[in-house]
């Protein structure tokens, strides 16, 4: 393949990054990551590579680095947050695309790099950071574990509720100090069952689908870290289950859930506050969850099809720019954004010049 057939062509193959598929690195970015790939599998031919772990399942980076020959025929993805500066540095010249999940880990990004957005929230921030980067949105996909697994319709869902073992879930992991420490223990004064979860659970769906209510309350837990929520999928999972959800709406959980239609704000006021509407909410689930038209249109953007609709499109304008002269392969043509402070300096000096020439007129040449 020439160096303009390759240009012009398909990427070959889509290379999604991470820095290791053990038990050590196994989390929510880890599943996402692996989604992706699988799901990317079905558009384009697909590796997983990795880069400080080695695998006998996936090619490690460093191999792939020194042996390849045409370094503009790939497509590399990543999106490891504190990981992303060096990455981005080790994959300088090819086609590379950040996956933004959280946002504020502080790093700037190299003109021309694409940001593929998993949520509104963290478009926003990079449309503001780097407002030449091309941008896109591809919000995250439920596995199809949790709509085909899911009690979140029917009367048979309506049954099942009602016998729900659990009242209230609480996953420890992310939750507040005031959630913990405080809300549990007045939940259980109050007689209902709750379960705080901690650790890995091999079923995490049929855990929801035996509870009632769901309470997640990040806000604290990012605030504290300098970094946002980046998609925040386990309150989607909490609503394909069934479960009538309290939940903050810190970042890109105010993408999906609205407060008072689909979920509803955890920590409202006062402790006693809280205590009763969810006391309410156990008592009578229907009457605290969406309806279902709602729950199928929020669904139904958060489906793995819709996710490979939208990435197609992705994939097609990525090779439109590759075809254009960026992706990595030339930056002589790239739109650059001054810098902040640039911008603040250009500013000021631009008021100083406009109250310069109102005092004293005829001062500025003419234009």
């Amino acid at each position: 393949m020439t160096a303009t057939e390759s240009s012009s062509g398909r990427f070959n193959p889509v290379r999604v990054l991470v820095p290791g598929t053990g038990t050590r690195f196994r989390c929510g970015g880890l599943s996402v990551a692996l989604q992706t790939a699988r799901l990317l599998s079905t558009l384009r031919p697909t590796q997983v590579v990795t880069y400080r772990e080695r695998s006998d399942r996936h090619p490690f980076l460093d191999d792939l680095l020194g042996a390849e020959s045409a370094p503009g025929e790939a497509l590399w993805i990543v999106s490891w947050g504190f990981d992303v500066p060096r990455s981005l540095e080790r994959l300088r010249g090819r086609p590379v695309v950040y996956q933004a999940h959280s946002s504020g880990y502080g790093f700037d990004l190299p003109p021309g790099v694409p940001v593929v957005a998993v949520s509104r929230n963290t478009l926003g921030y990079w449309a503001d950071r780097a407002p030449r980067n091309p941008l896109f949105l591809v919000p995250n996909a439920l596995e199809p574990q949790w709509i085909e697994r899911g009690l979140r319709a029917g009367s048979a869902a309506r049954s099942a509720r009602s016998e729900c073992p659990i009242d209230v879930l609480v996953q420890r992991r992310k939750s507040s100090p005031y959630v913990l420490n405080y809300l549990v223990p007045a939940l259980q004064a109050h007689g209902l069952r709750v379960e705080v979860q901690s650790g890995w659970v091999d079923d995490l769906v049929a855990l929801f689908n035996k509870s009632k209510v769901y309470l997640y309350d990040s806000a604290e837990y990012w605030r504290g870290r300098g970094v946002s929520e980046g998609f925040g999928l386990p309150p989607l999972e909490a609503l394909a289950c069934g479960c009538v959800v309290f939940s903050s709406f810190n970042h890109a959980l105010a993408d999906m859930l609205t407060p008072g239609v689909t979920a509803h704000q955890i920590g409202q006021g006062t402790l006693a506050n809280d205590q009763a509407r969810i006391a309410a909410a156990v008592a009578n689930p229907d009457g605290w969850l969406p309806d279902a038209a709602t729950l199928d249109g929020l669904f139904a953007e958060v489906a793995e099809q819709r996710w490979c609709e939208r990435w197609a499109q992705v994939l097609t304008r990525l090779e439109d720019l590759r075809g254009h002269g960026a992706m990595g392969l030339s930056d002589d043509a790239l739109l650059r954004s001054p810098s902040t402070r640039r911008l603040r300096w250009m500013q000021r000096w631009d008021r100083l010049q406009s109250k310069v020439a109102n005092r004293l007129p005829g001062w500025l040449p003419s234009p």
